[in-house]
């Protein structure tokens, strides 16, 4: 992202923040202005304060206000990192009045403005713009949010929670239309690189089949096109048909995030009958979602046409696989800028990756965050412990994270819809005490807590605990939906 760009849209964040109620606008403005933005990706900003003060009190006040701004204008979850410029603190009586131009980066790949409309994504981290520090940070972008054209298979770190997801898209790229994977269906938390697959066969298409014509697009882009064409029937009729018209065309029709359809009936209708007419035609058809076909709250007989191909689903990476999405990160960066002796401490790589949750945004922010510390701030021999002071509030889960009984309640009583005073009380309905069994089950698994200790929480007794894990244990072994169920309650705990 440019100079200009970036600046422009710290300034429309800064307003949005300003836009909250129970906001001192004349606060934002005194302590904002104390702060430049060095950087920015999907779900990244980098900023530097003038001094540790400043830095301390925008984090202890502010920063939650900043990510909440951010998501609240870009549509994802943000990671917010301010760092000290300690040359820009020691430069006595100097005032920054306006910020100095610098040229913009060049991308190492170019995108279309068909790939990137109604979509905020910065091609890279910026050109620092602070004149008082000569060094360039890394002009690198996490993978999944490079320009579409690196979303390729070959960029795709495989591992055991992922591989038969990898080989179903691969499947797809290859041979679009065999009806055992058609639709084909992937889905998993956010994070986890259904976006990257999807990507994937975009591009594995646009180079093998050029004759084939493959549509990519999000569905929230999917509802606003829709809305744009509603509204606009009645002054131009054809509006409508274009937009259907453009799909139906598809030869491939990607679409990603279709939970995002829940409760828009009318665009699912619309989708619906472009997915039978794609489907019937033999097209091929490929959905994404952060939950399974029958957790998406939608109509059943939509629930059932999506789930009538090929479901795979993408579980959270296990240590190795991050270990190789850090060092696949840590190479392409090399590459890129022409670093062939940059290198991350073995020990700092195994660090982030056991300190990482499950999502892999928040896993490369993280290696970006070191490499910007190491090269910006000019600390080739950083240790492990300013790592991890440094990344100290990154990870929003992670081996690091404290949980308590009360964190899983809350998890379990919102996942099936019951109360509190539901799941530790006496009624004994099935969905209560299907409920009641599955967090006594994850209590002892994700915490640990002798039988009792559980059971004082739900109300229970030490064998009443006992038996309710090992029906669950039981069950699980030969039931794949319910291990799904719970590791998806697992991550959502984990995140909370």
């Amino acid at each position: 992202m440019d100079t200009e760009k970036l600046n422009s849209t710290w300034t429309d964040i800064c307003n949005q923040i300003k836009s909250y109620d129970n906001i001192d606008k004349t606060q934002i403005s005194a302590f904002f202005s104390r702060l430049q933005p060095q950087a920015m990706s999907d779900g990244y900003l980098m900023l530097t304060a003038d001094n540790d003060f400043i830095k301390s009190w925008i984090e202890r006040n502010y920063v939650e206000y900043i990510k909440q701004a951010l998501e609240d204008l870009y549509r994802i979850p943000y990671t917010v990192n301010i760092a000290v410029d300690f040359q820009l603190e020691q430069e006595e009586g100097t005032e920054i009045t306006s910020r100095p131009s610098s040229p913009p980066l060049k991308p190492n790949n170019k995108i279309s403005e068909e790939e990137n409309e109604g979509n905020f994504t910065p091609s890279s981290l910026s050109t620092p713009i602070l004149t008082s520090v000569a060094k360039t940070p890394p002009s690198y972008e996490e993978k999944e949010l490079l320009p579409t054209s690196s979303l390729t298979f070959e960029n795709f770190v495989i591992g055991d929670s992922n591989r038969t997801a990898y080989y179903m898209a691969v499947a797809v790229a290859e041979t679009p239309g065999k009806s055992h994977l058609n639709p084909l269906f992937i889905y998993g938390k956010s994070g986890l690189g259904k976006t990257h697959l999807l990507r994937a066969i975009q591009n594995y298409l646009h180079e093998t089949f050029p004759a084939l014509k493959t549509v990519y697009v999000d569905s929230i882009q999917l509802i606003n096109e829709y809305t744009e064409a509603s509204m606009a029937h009645d002054k131009e009729k054809s509006s409508f048909k274009n937009f259907k018209t453009r799909y139906e065309e598809a030869d491939v029709l990607l679409i990603d995030d279709v939970q995002s359809l829940q409760g828009k009936k009318q665009t699912l209708d619309i989708v619906f009958q472009i997915f039978n007419t794609l489907v019937n035609q033999g097209k091929q058809v490929v959905l994404s979602a952060d939950r399974a076909p029958k957790n998406i709250d939608i109509d059943e007989r939509y629930q059932s046409r999506f789930n009538s191909g090929g479901t795979f689903d993408i579980q959270p990476p296990e240590i190795e696989t991050k270990l190789g999405i850090v060092r696949k990160f840590i190479e392409e960066y090399k590459i890129n800028e022409n670093q062939s002796n940059f290198n991350i401490p073995n020990e700092i790589q195994v660090f982030i990756a056991e300190s990482s949750g499950s999502n892999i945004r928040e896993l490369k922010s993280a290696v970006t965050t070191v490499i910007y510390q190491m090269t910006f701030f000019n600390k080739p021999n950083i240790e492990l412990f300013e790592v991890q002071k440094i990344l100290e509030n990154h990870f929003s889960g992670g081996s690091s994270k404290r949980l308590t009984v009360a964190d899983i309640q809350k998890e379990v009583e919102g996942f099936y819809k019951i109360s509190h005073s539901d799941l530790i009380g006496k009624k004994r309905t099935r969905n209560i005490i299907y409920a009641r069994q599955i967090g006594i089950y994850l209590c002892r698994e994700m915490l640990d807590l002798p039988y009792a200790d559980i059971g004082k929480n739900f109300n229970r007794d030490h064998s009443t605990v006992m038996y309710s894990y090992d029906n669950v244990s039981t069950k699980m072994k030969e039931n794949r939906e319910l291990r799904e169920e719970l590791e998806t309650l697992r991550q959502l705990i984990k995140e909370s």
